[in-house]
């Protein structure tokens, strides 16, 4: 695996000079560069131009969550804080992790580690498009999970991780909602709200706000729910 180009954006120097440490020590990850503000960030790097990034929320005119909304398409963010009460808002825009100051390294190494699985697991299927393919795998408990897109019911968001619930078990892996989601053929899969991706054949029941498989109750997201059931239903509802 190629290393991962990481940037530091953090206004604390002694915080950017403990991160460019922190990676210099890891031999996956390459220091690509670091920088003072946001705004600066802004003005000097190009999306594209990172692999990681390492990135402080609470910064002077603008923050590291403002900051992660403005980016078309962001690279994998590691939050950095003294303020653990953003970890949620953070994980709601895809954080791959989030570190709470002052930083041990042995918590950043965990952190790192999640980066790592991240790319490993684009590495492997890279070059394929998954409508070419009926399965992927994901990293569960230090092993590589073969899943058929078939066998998944649905796949729920928790935080810093996320569950994919299928026929014979649910699996916890250390990915991205979004990830996943960007990975799943549209097709086939839809979300219904902003924790929950569902397989449209393995809907049982639509019962008000509620999507049943089996015995699981999957939430219909009421700012969606019009939307959700025009493309659940377009040309599969029978009325008299």
């Amino acid at each position: 695996m190629k290393p991962i180009r990481c940037i530091v954006i953090d206004d604390e120097p002694l915080a950017r000079k403990g991160l460019k440490e922190y990676i210099d020590d890891v031999p996956y990850l390459f220091f690509e560069a670091a920088y003072d503000s946001a705004l600066t960030a802004l003005q000097t790097w190009k999306e594209g131009g990172a692999d990681l990034l390492f990135l402080d929320i609470q910064m002077p005119k603008v923050t590291g969550l403002e900051l992660l909304k403005t980016l078309h398409t962001p690279p994998p963010v590691i939050l950095t804080t003294a303020y653990p009460e953003f970890a949620l808002e953070g994980f709601e825009l895809n954080a791959l992790d989030y570190l709470v100051k002052p930083i041990s390294f042995d918590r950043f190494l965990k952190a790192a580690q999640k980066a790592k699985d991240y790319y490993e697991l684009r590495q492997a299927t890279e070059g394929e498009s998954n409508r070419e393919n009926d399965f992927f795998y994901v990293k569960v408990d230090n092993k590589l999970v073969k899943l058929l897109f078939d066998d998944i019911l649905f796949v729920e968001a928790l935080q810093n991780y996320v569950v994919i619930h299928t026929r014979q078990k649910k699996y916890i892996t250390y990915l991205t909602f979004k990830s996943i989601e960007e990975y799943l053929p549209p097709g086939s899969f839809i979300k219904t709200h902003k924790s929950f991706i569902v397989s449209q054949s393995k809907i049982d029941t639509i019962e008000g706000n509620d999507i049943c498989i089996g015995e699981h109750h999957i939430p219909i997201s009421r700012a969606t729910k019009e939307e959700v059931l025009e493309k659940l239903l377009k040309g599969r509802f029978l009325k008299r």
